[in-house]
């Protein structure tokens, strides 16, 4: 699978994700969302079953393989499919079931994926889940997550895992401070990601952090705008792989930034 330039789509087959527009309520949904991301241009659909947002309740492993099992068996017929898991039992499932990729917030599959022969996105993330209000702390957060993806890629590498990518966890147990700090950071992200093989995927669609960007705050149906800007900056900075909501607007940026000025512009 190509690590460069790629776009992530997210379905969510929960009731509670952050994102309301982003839920699917049947598997039939989202595998019709899932074909329309593959038509609009997507390189890999995301399927999950349980939200992570702040204040989510955890999911049983059997109720999550429940949602995610049938969705992946008919899109891993159409294209590349992850699963967005961070149990050992849901990812053995959803590979079995046909995904190629284990999309892993808790950083703890990485020799999972070698044993499955699977791709991997290894995250960032301090703790498991944080309190909506709770306030993160780091010295160093560049220096923190840098490290500690360091330390993941060397267990992947370890464990032949192909492909892999390196995910900081925008808005993950992060402030709006400690987010642009790693976005202002991508090059240096990205340039860790390549001394690994690697690519870097950032994901900061529609995310909290982006209401507070502008001059006034927004809700998380008027973040598009902050979700593309952020998209693009990333990919201009050396990410491999933007995981949006908004997959057909994230497609034609991604490939109007991969076009030569002199085109765009005849």
């Amino acid at each position: 699978m190509a690590l460069s330039p790629g776009v992530m789509g997210v379905i969510n087959v929960t009731p509670d994700s952050f994102f309301p527009d982003s839920r699917a309520a049947t598997a039939a949904a989202a595998v019709a969302r899932g074909r329309a991301f593959f038509e609009a241009g997507c390189d890999l659909v995301d399927v999950g079953g349980e939200s992570t947002r702040p204040g989510a309740s955890p999911v049983r492993a059997s109720h999550e393989v429940a949602r995610v099992r049938s969705v992946i068996e008919e899109l891993a017929g159409v294209g590349p499919v992850s699963v967005d898991t961070q149990k050992e039992s849901v990812a053995r499932a959803a590979v079995d079931a046909g995904a190629t990729v284990i999309n892993d917030v808790s950083g703890t599959l990485v020799e999972l994926a070698g044993e499955l022969g699977v791709g991997y996105v290894a995250m960032h993330r301090r703790g498991t889940r944080i309190a909506a209000d709770e306030r993160p702390v780091y010295d160093d957060v560049v220096g923190e997550v840098r490290d500690y993806l360091r330390g993941v890629a060397e267990r992947a590498r370890a464990a032949a895992v192909d492909p892999l990518w390196l995910d900081p966890g925008i808005g993950f147990n992060k402030d709006v401070a400690h987010n642009l700090a790693l976005l202002g950071d991508c090059a240096t992200l990205a340039e860790l990601a390549h001394e690994y093989g690697a690519g870097l995927l950032i994901g900061t669609s529609r995310k909290r952090f982006l209401a507070h960007l502008g001059r006034e705050v927004l809700d998380v149906d008027q973040r598009l705008e902050g979700s593309l800007a952020t998209a693009a900056w990333a990919l201009v900075n050396g990410a491999t792989m933007v995981r949006v909501h908004d997959v057909r607007v994230a497609v034609q940026v991604r490939d109007l930034l991969a076009r030569p000025l002199d085109e765009v512009a005849s």
